[in-house]
């Protein structure tokens, strides 16, 4: 009897979870950003009824006042469709910690979502810290990930919560999972279909039976339910197909993936957004060489990320969509940029300190994405690389003076994240420590930079 008792309220709390989940809040950039920095903010309705309603919608800056109403509208929704309400202020008179209230109005109840937000004096755009950071399950490469797989694989779910702290200690409040699928059978050769795909889940998934050999049995449960309480985000990642593939046939597998991830998680209020983590080079044209398939990899990736992001505005509308690309060859890409980013939300490029040689530098291929972003009135993020390469091609941890010289020479960024976490950090007060001793070394270097900053920033004022 306790067991059916348990099992109903269970159900009742899910069911309540996706009913209020019907309206949100999200806003971009999160967290702490600087005065230079627009502040893009998303409400989210969708209309679950079974008729068409209407809704009365507020946003207000701090408090529910007549002086503090940023936007009214009305808005009308069909029946099962949604709709989102995009309001764009900037912040350079709104220093200090503040709040968003989203207030949704319907014909029997009122919605309310609110969510923090501290904007810093500043004469640039970055904040010059670590925002969040990748915490990829399992390094999708052996060779790459060799100090710190095997390790990564015995990490339970209690584990994977204790990392999430050890992140929110450093101030690390994005956690974006680099993929929810393994595709090893595949991994670049742009062969796999939807219906043959043999990749394996890192999460109970229902779409496909394979199942990632790891001690855990729901890392992303423990992720987003950890990151819950502690007010942080998490963009989770819809991958892997193959890499670089946005044929049709990948935005098929995406599209399922999405919305069984939202389906099964998307009640966290953590669920930041969803992340495409295929990644593709700063050309954006996959390589080739032949200009007829320079032009269909350009289209086809304009083409993946209009349709992925319509689909999932259907059902999850405040939520944006981010993609990492590379930094190299980035004029190549610039006649695509402007259609791409006008269907993508952020736009997350690494590589900047290790530009080839006849490339633009670091800093120019920054800030011409810089001038796009702006432009389309989209977001650019910065994927700080926080590894460095040995002579057999595995990852070790960066020397945290580099990663400092970084933060200060890439100003324009509106938030950092950095590849990533585990593997390359390691909180001494963890009890596993996933790769090498020196991972430790840079958790407390960077620690000790953090503090140095907040001591500077406090004598500013």
């Amino acid at each position: 009897m306790k067991r059916i008792f348990l099992l109903l309220f269970s159900l009742f709390t899910l069911v309540g979870l996706q009913a209020e989940n019907k309206v949100s809040l999200t806003l971009i950039p999160p967290g702490k950003i600087t005065n230079k920095v627009d502040l893009d903010i998303r409400g989210g309705i969708v209309n679950e009824s079974a008729s068409q309603q209407t809704y009365q919608v507020s946003l207000y800056w701090d408090k529910e006042k007549k002086d503090a109403l940023l936007h009214e509208t009305t808005v009308t929704i069909p029946a099962g469709k949604a709709e989102t309400v995009k309001v764009v202020i900037p912040t350079k008179e709104r220093v200090g910690k503040h709040k968003v209230i989203f207030k949704v109005a319907g014909a029997d109840k009122t919605y309310r979502k609110t969510k923090d937000i501290e904007v810093i004096e500043s004469d640039i755009r970055s904040i010059r810290q670590i925002s969040g950071a990748w915490t990829g399950i399992y390094h999708w490469s052996e060779i790459e990930g060799k100090h710190w797989n095997q390790d990564i694989k015995k990490v339970t779910d209690e584990q994977w919560k204790e990392l999430i702290r050890s992140m929110n200690k450093l101030e690390m409040n994005l956690v974006v999972i680099q993929e929810v699928f393994r595709n090893e059978e595949y991994v670049g050769k742009h062969t796999t279909t939807v219906d043959n795909y043999a990749g394996k889940a890192f999460y109970p998934s229902k779409l496909y039976p394979g199942r990632m050999d790891i001690t855990a049995e729901d890392p992303i449960e423990a992720i987003l339910s950890e990151a819950d309480k502690l007010g942080m985000n998490v963009l989770v990642g819809v991958g892997m197909f193959a890499w670089f593939d946005f044929t049709p046939e990948s935005l098929e597998w995406h599209k399922r993936v999405a919305k069984e991830l939202w389906d099964m998680y998307g009640h966290h209020e953590s669920f930041y957004s969803f992340y495409v983590s295929e990644e593709s080079g700063g050309g954006l044209d996959n390589w080739e060489q032949r200009p007829e398939m320079r032009k269909k990899r350009k289209d086809d990736i304009v083409n993946f990320f209009k349709e992925f992001k319509a689909y999932c505005n259907s059902f999850a509308p405040s939520k944006p969509v981010m993609l990492a690309t590379n930094s190299f060859e980035v004029p190549n890409g610039m006649d695509t940029y402007p259609s791409l980013m006008e269907h993508l939300d952020i736009l997350c490029p690494f590589g900047f300190a290790r530009m080839p040689e006849g490339d633009l530098t670091g800093k120019e291929a920054a800030l011409m994405l810089q001038k796009v972003c702006d432009e389309t009135k989209s977001h650019l993020w910065f994927d700080l690389e926080t590894f460095l390469f040995n002579p057999d091609n595995s990852l070790y941890p960066r020397p945290v003076e580099e990663i400092i010289r970084d933060l200060n020479l890439l100003d324009n960024f509106e938030k950092i994240l950095c590849y990533q976490f585990p593997g390359v950090f390691n909180d001494p007060k963890m009890s596993i420590r996933i790769g090498e001793a020196r991972t430790i070394d840079l958790f407390n270097g960077y620690m000790k930079y953090l503090k140095e900053l907040k001591s500077k920033n406090k004598k500013r004022k």
